[in-house]
């Protein structure tokens, strides 16, 4: 092993326990370990940005501005009004949901999918007075299983596509990945719709949602003492019947900014002092009455209207709020909106809600006007949980958006026109007829995964220069030596799968496809079975919440704990394994 090469494998090492530790965003670690590559010489200093003009990069940003586009427009919310019924029975709600997510996810991003569709299903469960933690985790496994099946249904799909185009001379184009995905999409929806749901823990079975949206995560919330509140002058722990009446439990006392977790139960309540509740939306709303409180930060200039409503919204990876506090943002001046509560599977804050760190899947209890409301979504990603009207549909577009969109995909597929150069006029002509308003055009992008993009792409150049992928494939091939192809082929596939389940899919496909080619190199046969292999493995994180955003924009709404993950995932990760490798030989010979 050379020096270029012990530094090299030294620093993905650090990229990997960095990405599955998550204390630190996953674009940061990227960059970071580019600036390193760059600083000890592996990646050359013309090459060193390169990443963030690679076709793979631009596709992503477009298909993700298209996406908002189609969902500006009403196109998918019209098919979902159609094919939603939340009288149905689960099974026959999930199966079609299950499918209408995964075809959904075939044509736009599958994040966006996924996006649309969850606030559907939340609102179909609480009408049908049911968990929506038994529909949420199928959805999301069905809309990352049918991104496999076009090239802009997922960025691993766009990464292998590009890096053959690289390698080989010809990129994958739009419907190759289709054969494979289709085939690994229908069987893994028929899974997810008949028996996966049916695996769950079965305290996800037993909840009920037809109380409250969020009766399985209660929110910790922050209350202030007004003036004249009755609670003034008491202590707080005389106050626990009364907070069991309106189901609240008082669980801390903030003065002056500074939180009294010993002393908050024998302390006497002053004016100004704040509350520190555990409560769903309801049951804060009752308590406020009862025991004459207030919301943080209502009667300021910010909050000073009579038209105020409650909302929750879920912390994507992509949000502003990622990784800062409210106050650090200072949320109530810019936006005026307020938070009021956080919800994060349960967890107890030892420090301000206001002050804390929030991280994606994190479910947010904000209280604002719809006008602020509507403003805070948009600029800083957040997801609402229930449809609210806030999105301001142009309805009447719809079929612009979609005739747009689909003369894109059809030239590129006919090979008329570069597919970023489609996506790139499909993108000009929704800002030109207001479809994507011009302001919503960079906060449609998920920048993060573009500087992830941008950053890995080098490192996987230098991975491929230095000989780093000669000795990984050679590794994989001495350890199935006198097996045939197939076994390799195999083995490619549960290594690439286990690295999706603890690291972003990005990130895998685009180291894992140059070991692909080489593998195939040394058992000298067609390349392709081996970067089909990488495309689907790289896509299929099901272990966990972390390995795919979908997976983890669900975690915080559904109630799941990091250990639910697997009950379902892994009988489909092996299902995709044992229907994958026939599929991908069938397809695309050795």
């Amino acid at each position: 092993m050379t020096a270029d090469q012990s530094v090299l494998f030294g620093l993905l090492f650090f990229v990997f326990v960095f990405l599955i530790w998550g204390r630190w965003r996953y674009d940061l670690v990227a960059f970071v370990a580019l600036l390193v590559a760059l600083l000890t010489g592996i990646v050359p200093k013309d090459q060193a940005f390169s990443g963030f003009g690679h076709p793979a990069t631009v596709i992503i940003a477009l298909v993700l501005i298209v996406s908002r586009g189609l969902s500006n427009s009403g196109a998918i919310e019209m098919v979902a009004r159609i094919l939603i019924d939340a009288s149905r029975k689960l099974a026959t709600h999930i199966a079609i949901m299950s499918g209408l997510a995964a075809g959904l996810s075939a044509l736009m991003n599958n994040v966006a999918a996924l996006a649309l569709l969850m606030p559907v299903d939340m609102q179909a469960a609480k009408k049908a007075g049911r968990s929506p933690a038994l529909s949420l985790m199928p959805l999301s496994f069905a809309s990352i299983l049918g991104g496999m099946i076009t090239l802009i249904g997922t960025p691993p799909n766009i990464v292998v596509a590009e890096f053959r185009g690289e390698a080989l001379g010809e990129p994958y184009k739009m419907f190759d990945f289709a054969p494979v995905g289709l085939t690994c999409a229908i069987v893994g929806v028929a899974y997810v719709a008949l028996i996966g749901w049916r695996l769950l823990p079965r305290d996800r079975k037993s909840s009920d949602a037809g109380k409250e949206l969020f009766e399985l995560a209660d929110y910790i919330a922050e209350v202030r003492v007004s003036d004249g509140s009755p609670v003034i002058g008491r202590r707080v722990r005389d106050l626990d019947d009364e907070a069991a009446k309106s189901d609240v439990e008082i669980v801390g006392l903030i003065r002056k900014g500074r939180r009294m977790p010993g002393l908050a139960r024998i302390a006497e309540i002053e004016a100004g002092d704040i509350l520190v509740i555990e409560t769903s939306p309801d049951s804060l709303e009752e308590a406020l009455g009862n025991l004459k409180l207030d919301y943080v930060g209502k009667g300021s200039a910010q909050l000073d209207d009579d038209n105020l409503v409650l909302n929750e919204m879920v912390v994507q990876e992509s949000s502003g709020l990622a990784g800062r506090s409210a106050r650090s943002l200072r949320l109530l001046y810019r936006y005026s909106v307020a938070l009021v509560g956080v919800s994060r599977g349960g967890t107890r804050f030892s420090e301000n809600v206001r002050k804390l760190t929030l991280q994606p899947g994190d479910v947010l209890l904000l209280l604002g006007t719809d006008e602020s409301l509507v403003d805070v979504t948009s600029r800083l990603g957040l997801l609402p949980l229930a449809d609210r009207g806030q999105r301001v549909i142009q309805r009447d577009k719809a079929w612009w958006a979609v005739g747009i969109f689909a003369s894109a995909i059809l030239i590129a597929s006919m090979g008329w026109v570069y597919l970023p150069i489609a996506l790139g006029c499909a993108t000009a002509l929704y800002v030109l007829f207001n479809i994507v308003p011009i302001r919503d055009v960079y906060t449609s992008v998920e920048w993060p995964v573009i500087v992830l993009l941008g950053s890995m792409i080098p490192i996987g150049g230098a991975l491929q220069s230095t000989g780093g992928t000669g000795l990984i494939a050679g590794g994989i091939v001495d350890l199935s030596a006198g097996f045939s192809p197939i076994v390799v082929l195999t083995l490619l596939i549960i290594v690439t799968m286990t690295l999706s389940d603890v690291m972003n899919n990005t990130a895998t496909a685009v180291i894992a496809a140059p070991i692909a080619l080489e593998i195939a190199a040394r058992l000298e046969v067609n390349p392709d079975p081996f970067l089909m292999a990488v495309a689907v493995a790289a896509s299929c994180a099901f272990l966990t919440p972390i390995g795919h955003k979908n997976n983890t924009l669900i975690m915080g709404p559904g109630g799941y704990r990091f250990g639910d993950y697997w009950r379902m995932g892994l009988p489909l990760e092996i299902l995709i394994v044992v229907i994958s490798v026939p599929a991908i030989v069938t397809f695309w010979p050795l």
